[in-house]
């Protein structure tokens, strides 16, 4: 077997920063393209190779090529079995996982997908899989899917929800030495802020999974002057959701807790929403997945593309190589074991089925 810390320093020495993945999609299609056993298609920066066998189970296996801006860590450096370097667990580790699997499993038991996407680290509008649902469905027909983000060779299952709001109150500009002429829209924000606290935060388990919901004020937007009372201010919210509710559901109930603290006139926008993804654990690929590798389960805490694929009917969770909280790091790595279990564990799949 190929050593797979050293595919991943390979594939981190090739810069692929959000919108300029070319270089990587390059070199992954052309050794996909060297396999006789994949179907290979891309489409912009997307590469997709499958296999046709006929099999009852099609197996989805993604990951995205991009990552965000260097922070002095472009070049990779493996320590022992260790390796240093932008993308090492978020997601280049993944991606050799793929790789290596794509490129070594000749006859699997399912037919595979594997799905090489670009521009996921920035704003949806970008996202490959994105266009490839919207442009090539077909090439993301599937039973089940498994995203490569990093869990350390966990199983984070389905996903929470996100909801941005943005919600603006009104007052009355006055000279700053005579307040009482006006209303200080920023104070306002006093009993804003206190509902805000006061929002209920549910940790609901669901096929045994915990999810933890949060609600907080992430940007604020209001002053004139120095010397003016401001007559507005603006609060940007970020609300994450577990996989129970649907987004209409989660901002009905955040509306709700915000209305005793706003009055006519004030104005509470959507800006930005992603929906949930329920952990679908009762699939026999994940259930097979979990039980033969006694994998760990948690319930996945932020949002990834496994509810891009919950949304399309596909059951989906993240299980990948590398440390989440060293994503986007300065000094960022990922260490051998992952790597090789997450490996062991797919390699097992798809060679046995579920």
């Amino acid at each position: 077997m190929t050593d797979l810390l050293r595919l991943t320093a390979e594939l981190v020495a090739v810069p692929s920063e959000s919108l300029h993945e070319r270089a990587l999609a390059d070199l992954i299609e052309s050794r996909l393209r060297a396999v006789p056993w994949l179907r290979v298609d891309r489409v912009g920066d997307n590469v997709v190779a499958r296999t046709d066998l006929g099999r009852d189970v099609r197996v989805l296996l993604a990951g995205h090529t991009d990552t965000v801006p260097a922070n002095g860590n472009e070049t990779p450096r493996i320590d022992g079995d260790v390796l240093w370097g932008l993308g090492a667990t978020d997601m280049k580790a993944g991606l050799a996982v793929m790789v290596e699997l794509a490129t070594t499993v000749s006859a699997p038991a399912v037919d595979v997908t594997y799905v090489f996407y670009a521009a996921e680290e920035i704003a949806a509008e970008h996202n490959g899989l994105r266009h490839l649902y919207r442009d090539r469905p077909d090439l993301l027909d599937a039973d089940v899917a498994l995203l490569g983000e990093p869990t350390d060779a966990a199983l984070e299952a389905g996903c929470q929800g996100s909801l941005r709001l943005r919600v603006t109150l009104h007052g009355a500009r006055a000279h700053a030495a005579r307040p009482w002429t006006g209303r200080n829209a920023i104070h306002r924000l006093g009993p804003l802020l206190a509902a805000i606290d006061g929002h209920e935060l549910r940790e609901p388990v669901l096929d045994g999974c915990g999810y933890r919901e949060s609600l907080n004020a992430v940007l604020v937007d209001g002053g004139v002057a120095a010397n003016v009372i401001p007559d507005r201010v603006a609060l940007t919210l970020n609300h994450r959701f577990a996989p129970d509710r649907t987004a209409a559901e989660a901002e009905a109930a955040v509306r709700a807790s915000l209305a005793p603290a706003l009055e006519d006139g004030d104005e509470v926008e959507v800006v930005d929403v992603a929906e949930a993804a329920a952990p679908g654990l009762d699939h026999p690929v994940l259930r097979a997945l979990v039980e033969r590798n006694d994998l760990a389960v948690t319930g996945k805490l932020g949002w990834t593309d496994v509810a891009r694929f919950a949304a399309h009917g596909v059951p989906a969770a993240n299980f990948g190589p590398g440390d989440s909280l060293l994503a986007h790091r300065a000094d960022e790595r990922v260490a051998r074991a992952p790597l090789d279990a997450c490996f062991a564990a797919l390699d097992d799949l798809l060679r046995t089925g579920p």
